[in-house]
């Protein structure tokens, strides 16, 4: 018994229909086809992966503090904006504008992606 045997239907190389796959998206044009040989070229990639990571990840902890804050806004336990405004609809103004702020930080990172 052989090892194709075992394995379960449609999975052997010779079965897979390679355009009957869905696919989400066409592969990017420039796309490397094989790995990077030059150390300027990696390094600049990987520069470019640290920065896009980095980006992404502080923007995620900045929505996710926003959020923080607005549902303790929302059950009324902390009013952090209270300094800045008296009323219910200037703290709730005051947190639109922050909302406005993260996805300004994120637009901006995403600049020239």
């Amino acid at each position: 018994m052989s090892d194709r045997d075992d394995a379960p239907p449609g999975t052997s190389p010779d079965e897979i229909d390679e355009d009957a796959r869905p696919s989400k998206q066409e592969p990017d044009a420039e796309a490397i086809e094989e790995p990077t040989r030059d150390s300027e070229q990696e390094a600049r990639e990987t520069a470019w992966m640290m920065k896009e990571g980095t980006t992404i990840g502080v923007v995620s902890i900045l929505a996710v503090l926003l959020l923080a804050l607005a549902l303790v806004q929302a059950t009324g336990l902390v009013d952090l904006v209270a300094p800045l405004a008296d009323t219910q609809l200037g703290q709730w103004g005051a947190f639109a504008a922050l909302a406005l702020v993260v996805a300004a930080v994120f637009a901006w990172s995403r600049w020239g992606v």
